[in-house]
């Protein structure tokens, strides 16, 4: 049995130590890893697919509603306040306790609202998974009050220093939660399969601004030297898409019905950029049914922004290395107003099938692209993304590059990101796509979304819709597409439909005719590009391209000072590969300036290949290292080796 330590010298009844012990040790030591394909999902004794990620019981006692109280303390580096839990018992859990998932938190007192203290335990530390809080609340109680700070190191939470703003006056604090962060934040439930609703009071420094991805009230409020924001989620979300952002934050209206925060002197750009957004918004419910989320609002971050855009609902957050001045890159906000259906409105149920969100978000997206932008656009970033698809790949363990029960046992969700749900499961669609037509394919992904609208399912309930509404009356179908070896199996089957660019095309043949010594590089009829051709053309060049061709690219186009973060990130890859020396101050800055990882791990990766290389990236990652979100710097903390 795992211990139990219970805080204040209380001694738990024998009842409620016993079932801590057992969820705390199911959640630690979850036992025979992924399922069969043939067997259901494990449940609990409620019927609720078990999430390895999460302490939580919710089949036994689920929470359903959070009333947020915080104060926002930037010296300290901490969030102080207290969360109040509704929750529910299933029929026969009575005297089953309230188990909660925390990380770093200091829990100072858990009692009923009417201030009567509560038995609760606090189990031994998981290293990545963290503590099982457990409750025990009296027969009839469906409330508890948990009062408790966040450790200046909470892995959701990033604390900026002015310096590391755009406007250079205020401190900046931002979270992010998915995977299984939210529990750095609060006690919670902390797993994709638990839905709630919550209210919010987000105590700041006067003068700064509190957002978060919910409904905005009026205000702020004075509260003693501190103003106060209010803010309410009506509609159930799971813990990772709660979100919160603090500091030197101005609003824009760009539509009806959406906007954007950003710091005063990034508002301006990021309004034109983003200007296509209520179009994107009417594209995709003429497809795939109502926007249920009565706002969509994009908060353009500081740099060190580790992800592209977190779909968190209401608000996405953006990182400004989107703001490429050509509109050329708001395949981010639709990817991320997509997951507005596919992640947000219905969720993966664990993190072992994360392509239930992330491969309809992407299909979604790229139908949103065509149909605002133009079927070239979208066969572009189709393309690039098989490219990348493959890449990952040829370098993945054959078990993660499955769809369903990727292999997380004892692992962060996070440590097995890989392109595969995005792309593969994008894939998927589109097979199905040319099997039956968009028409009715859109009809069935609609249905899926209306009928499971707010809820979390799972890869076998999505199988079994396909085959008893896609595929009614044709049983064979799934059969002869291999719907199991999709859903199931490993790598990426033969029968995958591999988009094609003709713009492409055009681009490899100026890349050769290049490389053939038929067109010097200023001659290159590149100057009307869009980022997905530069991208493509980088990638066309051969990894050992002489310094000399190099420098005349970059002489001729200015590569290694590109303002369009994609362009740069191809062309600082490339550089790295082809030892040009004069890319590696550019390299250098662009490492520092900003925190994406989606830049930073393949960057690194490549730098530590050789042992100079190795060294400039230590030299580099030493200095850097603090201005990245901590799920940044974990990744590249394993890329590297680092330990300090």
């Amino acid at each position: 049995m795992m211990p139990i330590r219970t805080p204040g010298g209380t001694n738990a009844p024998g009842r409620f130590a016993a079932a801590l012990a057992c969820a705390a040790l199911l959640a630690a030591c979850p036992g025979a890893g992924p399922e069969r394909r043939d067997a259901p999902a494990r449940v609990d004794s409620a019927g609720a697919a078990h999430d390895i990620h999460s302490f939580g019981r919710p089949g036994d006692v689920r929470v359903t509603h959070a009333d947020i109280d915080w104060t926002i303390d930037f010296d300290r580096r901490e969030i102080a306040g207290s969360v109040t839990w509704t929750f529910e018992r299933a029929p026969g859990a009575e005297g089953e306790p309230l188990i909660l998932d925390t990380r770093g938190l200091s829990i100072e007192e858990v009692t009923a609202e009417d201030g009567t203290a509560l038995d609760h335990a606090l189990a031994h530390e998981h290293p990545a998974l963290g503590r099982a809080l457990g409750i025990m609340a009296p027969p009839g109680e469906n409330r508890v009050v948990i009062r408790y700070r966040t450790s200046p190191g909470a892995g959701a939470l990033q604390w900026l220093t002015p310096e590391q703003t755009a406007g250079g006056g205020k401190p900046y604090l931002f979270s992010q939660a998915q995977s299984i962060l939210a529990r750095t934040m609060l006690p919670c439930q902390d797993s994709p399969g638990v839905r709630i609703t919550y209210r919010a009071r987000v105590r700041v420094p006067r003068g700064l601004r509190a957002v978060m991805a919910a409904r905005m009230e009026p205000g702020p409020e004075p509260s003693g030297a501190l103003d106060a924001y209010l803010f309410e989620m009506p509609q159930p979300i799971p813990s990772y898409l709660i979100a919160l952002a603090v500091g030197d934050i101005v609003f824009k209206e760009i539509g009806p019905r959406s906007g954007v925060f950003a710091e005063p002197s990034v508002i301006e750009r990021a309004a034109w950029e983003f200007a296509d957004t209520e179009a994107m918004i009417d594209a995709t419910e003429t497809m795939y049914g109502p926007y249920r989320w009565e706002r969509y609002d994009i908060l353009v971050l500081p740099p060190s922004f580790p992800f592209g855009g977190m779909e968190n609902p209401r608000l996405t957050f953006a990182t400004p290395t989107v703001l490429a001045g050509d509109r050329s890159l708001t395949g981010l906000i639709a990817h991320e107003l997509a997951h507005s259906w596919s992640g947000n409105l219905v969720t993966n149920a664990t993190w072992s099938e994360f392509w239930m969100n992330e491969g309809f978000t992407v299909y979604l997206e790229r139908r949103i692209l065509e149909a605002v932008y133009g079927k070239k656009r979208a066969d572009m970033v189709s393309v690039l993304g098989w490219q990348n698809l493959l890449i990952d790949m040829k370098e993945m363990d054959a078990g993660d590059t499955a769809l369903h029960n990727v292999s997380l046992q004892g692992r962060d969700p996070d440590d097995a990101f890989s392109r595969v749900p995005y792309e593969k499961g994008s894939l998927f669609l589109r097979l199905l796509e040319g099997e039956v037509g968009r028409e009715r394919l859109d009809a069935f992904l609609r249905r899926w979304f209306d009928e499971n609208a707010f809820q979390s399912r799972t890869t076998q309930e999505f199988e079994a819709a396909l085959r008893e509404r896609l595929f009614a009356g044709d049983p064979s179908r799934p059969g002869a597409l291999r719907v199991d070896e999709w859903l199931y199996g490993t790598g990426l089957p033969d029968n995958a439909p591999e988009p094609e660019s003709d713009a492409f095309d055009l681009a490899e043949a100026e890349a050769r005719a290049f490389l053939a010594g038929e067109k010097p590089a200023s001659a290159l009829p590149v100057k009307d590009w869009s980022t997905q051709e530069w991208q493509h053309f980088i990638r066309s060049l051969p990894d050992d391209l002489d310094s000399r061709r190099m420098g005349a690219l970059d002489q001729a186009w200015s590569l290694s000072e590109s303002g369009n973060a994609e362009i740069l990130f191809e062309w600082l890859k490339k550089s790295i590969r082809a030892g040009y020396a004069p890319a590696l101050p550019p390299l250098e800055k662009f490492l520092i300036e900003q925190g994406r990882r989606k830049y930073l791990k393949p960057l690194y990766t490549e730098l530590a290949k050789t042992e100079a290389g190795r060294r400039r990236a230590l030299d580099i990652y030493r200095r850097a290292r603090s201005l990245y979100h901590p799920v940044s710097a974990n990744t590249i903390d394993q890329v590297l080796d680092y330990g300090g």
